[in-house]
């Protein structure tokens, strides 16, 4: 019988000030304010650095290669790793994500016209 380690895909970002390295599969969600990005983790922690979203994109995609396609953007501000999914509630503007192991619950206030496109594409990878 044979077995195969996965080799688990850690990220790793870093500023002037702080250098975090983080399994992709501990981040929830990355959301940007101006030249600022917010990298939360499922255990609540969160780290701030000074680049935009689209910086942090490219590190994700240099650094995890394939593995970054569970990472989908949602609008302009914010990427959100696509496992943690829970609910779309397209009505109520709300993205739900959540951790079934943990009980972390996110709740993100999303615009309508980008939970229209996440719900088509979670969807379309479901079908």
């Amino acid at each position: 019988m044979n077995t195969f380690n996965v080799m688990p895909n850690y990220l790793t970002v870093s500023n002037n000030t702080i250098l975090v390295r983080v399994l992709d599969t501990g981040i929830v969600y990355i959301s940007s304010d101006g030249s600022y990005t917010t990298m939360k983790l499922i255990n609540g922690e969160e780290y701030t650095f000074s680049f935009n979203l689209s910086a942090f994109e490219k590190i994700i995609e240099q650094q995890l290669k394939d593995h970054a396609s569970i990472f989908i953007r949602v609008g302009r501000s914010l990427v959100i790793n696509s496992n943690f999914i829970y609910i779309i509630n397209i009505n109520k503007q709300e993205l739900i994500l959540a951790d079934t192991k943990t009980s972390a619950k996110f709740i993100l206030h999303v615009s309508k016209e980008a939970l229209k496109v996440l719900k088509s594409l979670v969807e379309k990878s479901i079908i």
